[in-house]
């Protein structure tokens, strides 16, 4: 039996000519249904009964399926979705004050990365997603959710091993045609891969970077993000200048507090050494708790101080608010599937 296709990573012309579809201004009434969210070839109410007969015949509108729906009472929303091989991902929701809808989506099933304080590099890496199963944890949680406002690759994995599928993902994401998501409120979070952010810098797609540092002691940062040993600060830094540069635009530094580990004011000196010359906004984010890991949430007042020190330096910091504890669905929880009674 013949595959189907998966046309739900398909651009207008591609899936006109995966299908043989003719006129040719089928493939855009369909990629248009696409980017609207329907799951059956019937819903699609302007095409003829003869090509959606075809299409049920020859393709697919989802590979993957959601699996588990967890709500956290602070509004926070976890899937869990199970893909054709049965590996399962995770994508998040998130809202913020204004009521922005943010997804926070996957770009690997488990990953390599092994940070020491985050559920997920506990899981080791199974397989990259393809752009079809990325766009389908968008749709997915547009389902759920309603219309989403933003889009951020900061779920399971390291998005700098999969930005070929990334970039074609986005390429239908962004369609002037389909769904339409501007760039601008795209972002794309990195451990530090110094190789891919030249390559995002000079061959784009021109989105936000946010930049897992942790910490800027070189020593610590080895131990706790194995990325550093390939990936050394001063190269960090650098490819980070050269991104701000060729792109104009700010990047995110983000680092996750672990109490007794980088709160101290010579931690919060090197990160002041290292910002220094960048055209950064510091994004702190207090620990959120996975069982078996040996860490501890930083104290409000470890916190403030680590803020203050930040802020006398001339930097522009936020304190993330801790959100989708309860589901596993915070920052560094994504992989821990069940909801705490």
């Amino acid at each position: 039996m013949q595959e189907k296709i998966s046309i739900v990573s398909l651009l207008p012309e591609e899936i006109s000519s995966a299908l043989n579809l003719s006129p040719a201004f089928r493939g855009k009434q369909i990629f248009k249904w696409i980017s609207k969210g329907v799951q059956s070839f019937d819903e699609m109410t302007n095409i003829d009964k003869a090509t959606r007969e075809l299409l049920k015949e020859k393709a697919t509108l989802r590979t993957s399926k959601v699996s588990q729906v967890l709500k956290d009472p602070d509004g926070t929303i976890k899937l869990q979705i199970t893909l054709f091989d049965n590996l399962a991902i995770e994508t998040v929701l998130l809202t913020d004050k204004e009521g922005r809808k943010t997804a926070c989506v996957s770009s690997q099933a488990g990953c390599a990365m092994g940070c020491a304080f985050c559920q997920t590099g506990q899981l080791g890496l199974a397989r990259n997603l393809t752009a079809g199963e990325i766009i389908e944890e968008f749709f997915y949680m547009e389902k759920e959710a309603g219309t989403l406002d933003n889009i951020v690759f900061m779920g399971m994995g390291e998005p700098m091993q999969n930005l070929k599928e990334i970039r074609k993902a986005l390429d239908v994401l962004t369609h002037k045609e389909g769904r339409a998501l501007s760039s601008r409120r795209i972002t794309l979070s990195t451990s530090g891969l110094t190789k891919g952010i030249y390559d995002l810098a000079d061959n784009g797609p021109g989105l936000r970077l946010a930049v897992s540092l942790t910490t800027a002691d070189s020593e610590l940062r080895e131990s706790l993000m194995p990325v550093t040993k390939g990936n050394p600060l001063p190269e960090l830094k650098k490819a980070i200048a050269y991104y701000i540069k060729k792109t104009g635009k700010r990047v995110t530094l983000e680092a996750a507090l672990l109490s007794g580990q980088n709160t101290s004011e010579q931690s919060a000196k090197r990160m002041v050494e290292f910002a220094k010359g960048l055209d950064v906004y510091i994004n702190l984010i207090p620990w959120n708790p996975v069982p078996g890991l040996d860490f501890k949430t930083p104290s409000s007042s470890e916190c403030k101080f680590f803020i203050q020190y930040l802020e006398k330096n001339g930097l522009n910091v936020n304190l993330r608010t801790r959100r989708g504890t309860k589901i596993g669905g915070a920052c560094g929880q994504l992989g821990r599937t069940k909801e705490k009674i």
